[in-house]
């Protein structure tokens, strides 16, 4: 039986990398779709804030669910609430019905599905997995994450330069449906010890209880406003890149192709090495050296002439990143109560949610006066300085010690 949760891991992990792949196919084709058809940076941010606000208002609903309710199940009604809305779009643009603002739902409704499924995949995951294998299998699991990252960009250019976008629709839905049922056929898990208690209908009782949790948790409240900042800040890497690329380097599927390919191959190398290594000791240090380092490379990005050097900068941006991601994701698994996790979880995923359009709404139509590249400039330095705040609170080092077997 000690090798249980090693089964019941590998069937989860594979079921939500059959997920992502094809959700990834589609995301890729719906933003190369308005970029090259567009290149306006208003439409850029109209589709982002479809795809996010969504998540925002949802999530910490979401969360309270996934603290009352049976998780695994959760994940499986949003996996078949975002394929459902995918089918229907390929029946629309089959039929003719391909107006930009019918993406724009699609983006909105799938988004409702992620904010369900982000929440409760961050609780699920340390349900199954013993604590000390936590590092580990979130690494891991980010290394797969990014090699579907680095195989999807590629097989959606493919497609899209051979085929209609309504087809990479279809494979989504067949991804979504093969993933569901690897959930509810094969993994048996049992459900966490709240679902199983007659619990009162009481969501906005539930829900203020998450937040007063983490106001009187110092080192989540810090660690909170620190990732709305760095949200903010990283959204014109994470989303006005291709749009660069296109206006200053050429407005060619394959260097979109390229960016998207350098950027994942880095995150799977620094999936791996966080996977083998498992950062500094303290898990803030780790972050401190992704913060810093992924400033001066989106500063480098704002000056770069040279499109390889380019490649070459967002592959390590994308390296650095899983740095960032694991240590805080551990991090939260760890500290927080069984109880609350999926309320934690919720209030972040509402932050991460939030901030990057919120950024969107003021860098996607400035982008379209000024260049991007002095934005990159800007942002990058000012990521550079918000790494000596992490450094230097006490709070935080103090949490991001490692934590003690208990004997």
């Amino acid at each position: 039986m000690d090798n249980k949760w090693e089964k019941n891991t590998l069937l989860f992990l594979t079921s939500q990398t059959i997920s992502l792949f094809g959700s990834l196919l589609v995301q890729h084709a719906i933003g190369w779709h308005i970029t090259l058809e567009t290149q306006s940076g208003v439409m850029m941010t109209i589709a982002i804030i479809c795809g996010f606000l969504p998540t925002f208002f949802l999530s910490p609903f979401a969360g309270v669910w996934a603290d009352r309710y049976n998780r695994k199940m959760l994940i499986v009604l949003s996996d078949t609430m975002i394929a459902v809305t995918t089918l229907m779009m390929a029946i629309l643009f089959l039929s003719g019905y391909k107006a930009l603002w019918l993406i724009f739902v699609m983006s909105a409704i799938r988004a409702l599905g992620t904010a369900v499924q982000m929440p409760t995949v961050g609780a699920f995951l340390p349900q199954i997995v013993p604590e000390d294998k936590l590092t580990k299998v979130n690494a891991a699991y980010g290394s797969i994450q990014s090699m579907i990252m680095l195989v999807s960009p590629m097989l959606s250019g493919v497609l899209l330069t051979v085929t209609k976008i309504e087809i990479i629709f279809f494979i989504d839905v067949i991804t979504a449906a093969i993933a569901v049922m690897i959930l509810l056929i094969y993994l048996h898990v049992p459900v966490h010890a709240k679902a199983l208690k007659n619990q009162p209908i009481g969501y906005v009782s539930d829900l203020r209880e998450g937040f007063a949790y983490i106001k009187n948790n110092k080192f989540i409240k810090k660690l909170f406003v620190f990732c709305a900042i760095y949200f903010i800040l990283i959204a014109p890497v994470a989303f006005l890149t291709p749009l660069q690329v296109a206006r200053s380097f050429g407005p060619d599927v394959w260097r979109l192709t390229a960016v998207e390919i350098a950027f994942s191959a880095g995150m799977m190398a620094g999936g791996i090495i966080m996977a083998s290594w498992g950062g500094f000791n303290n898990k803030i240090h780790s972050m401190v050296l992704a913060t810093i380092v992924t400033g001066l490379c989106t500063f480098s990005l704002g000056i770069v002439p040279v499109f390889l050097i380019y490649l070459f900068i967002m592959g390590l941006i994308g390296i650095v990143m899983p740095l960032f991601n694991t240590p805080f994701t551990v991090l939260l698994q760890q500290k927080i109560e069984e109880d609350f996790l999926g309320r934690v979880f919720g209030v972040f995923v509402m932050i991460s949610s939030s901030m990057m359009p919120m950024g969107m709404v003021v860098f996607g139509p400035v982008s379209d006066i000024i260049k991007i590249e002095w934005l990159l400039i800007g942002t990058g330095l000012l990521m550079f300085a918000q790494s000596f705040f992490l450094l230097g609170n006490k709070a935080l080092i103090e949490a991001g010690k490692p934590v003690l077997k208990k004997i």
